[in-house]
């Protein structure tokens, strides 16, 4: 017998790990949910639980040797993609990078003033289309000031427009105003607007003036929502720090600093940071993320109804008939992917 081709045979269509049994293999799909949603490497078309598993797949310590090599004359060390050639690479590039300079960033810094300890902006504007972002800056309350209580927050629409941008009046004593982080001080919040006031206001944006919700984006944006004290619908948050791809290949969060630096090109500055940079940052990662063009399914989740059965035990023997790749056929992510958002 061929052993190679046994084990060529058993070889998972996905992430290429291989086993010795095809019952193992088809215990590896059953639980892997491997998609088309996954990022692939453009090359040897490897699936990868992260971009972070991506990237060490392509550079890191222990590369593909072959993808590697491409990689470094045709790959962008942003998105991942490969393009045609070395001259497209620079291009492309150049585009991918998050440039304050030249997004205008730091021109609508310095026009909106949000520098000024005595800023609010209200746009006024309740309905409109797209996603919003949320950040929010605290302060520390408690007998050791580490109690977190928002004292600055931010939401921005999908064209980075300021929505909503002010300081908020702690509801309980501060203790610690973490000024080389935060840069509140106590002038600042003194006759800031009241949190129930801020409240109304975010759930006005959010809810469209009651019309519908809207896709709220962020940086551990539900920890944000929990200490404004607004609940909403969790299958509308978008939150970068717990999105599978962006997460680190030990399935723990990467600071939004790292992938800001990492897949933009862009770092948030050290000690004080405001509210409305880290808006604009979740809100470029979502919608690079969103931007990602993947195969249409017509039930792509792993939890759809229509998919429970795909890698049911009493199906095990038609199973282990199937090829590698007839088994990725059926198989369906464990998380919703962003690029669905367009597609709704």
């Amino acid at each position: 017998m061929d052993h190679s081709l046994e084990t060529s045979r058993h070889k998972c269509a996905a992430c290429f790990r291989q086993f010795n049994k095809i019952e193992h293999l088809v215990d590896h799909m059953r639980t892997s949910f491997h998609s088309h949603h996954e990022p692939t490497c453009a090359i040897c078309k490897k699936h990868c639980r992260s971009l972070d598993s991506l990237r060490e797949h392509l550079i890191g310590p222990l590369p593909k040797q072959e993808c590697r090599n491409i990689f470094a004359t045709r790959g962008c060390k942003f998105c991942l993609a490969i393009l045609d050639s070395s001259y497209s690479q620079r291009l492309h590039q150049e585009r991918c990078q998050f440039s304050p300079v030249n997004s205008g960033l730091l021109a609508r810094f310095a026009n909106l003033g949000i520098r000024d300890g005595s800023t609010i902006i209200d746009s006024g504007r309740t309905r409109g289309s797209g996603a919003i972002a949320l950040a929010c800056k605290y302060v520390g309350g408690g007998s050791d000031g580490s109690l977190d209580i928002c004292a600055k927050v931010c939401l921005v629409d999908e064209g980075e427009n300021v929505i909503f941008y002010s300081y908020v009046k702690p509801i309980i004593p501060v203790t610690n105003y973490r000024y080389e982080t935060t840069g509140i001080r106590p002038e600042h919040i003194r006759d800031a607007m009241p949190m129930k006031q801020v409240q109304k206001k975010i759930q006005e944006i959010l809810y469209n003036g009651g019309e519908k919700a809207r896709i709220l984006v962020g940086h551990c944006v539900e920890d944000d929502l929990k200490r404004l004290q607004i609940g909403y619908p969790s299958v509308m948050i978008r939150d970068t720090a717990n999105y599978p791809p962006l997460m680190k290949s030990s399935k723990l969060c990467n600071s939004l600093k790292y992938l800001a630096q990492v897949y933009l090109g862009f770092d948030l500055q050290n000690g004080i940071q405001d509210p409305y940079e880290e808006c604009i940052v979740a809100m470029r990662l979502y919608k690079r993320m969103r931007s990602q063009v993947h195969r249409k399914e017509s039930y792509p989740m792993a939890s759809d109804p229509q998919n429970k059965n795909n890698f049911a035990i009493w199906r095990e023997n038609e199973l282990q008939r199937m090829s590698p790749e007839q088994m990725l056929e059926i198989s369906r992510s464990d998380y919703y992917c962003w690029c669905m958002d367009l597609r709704t």
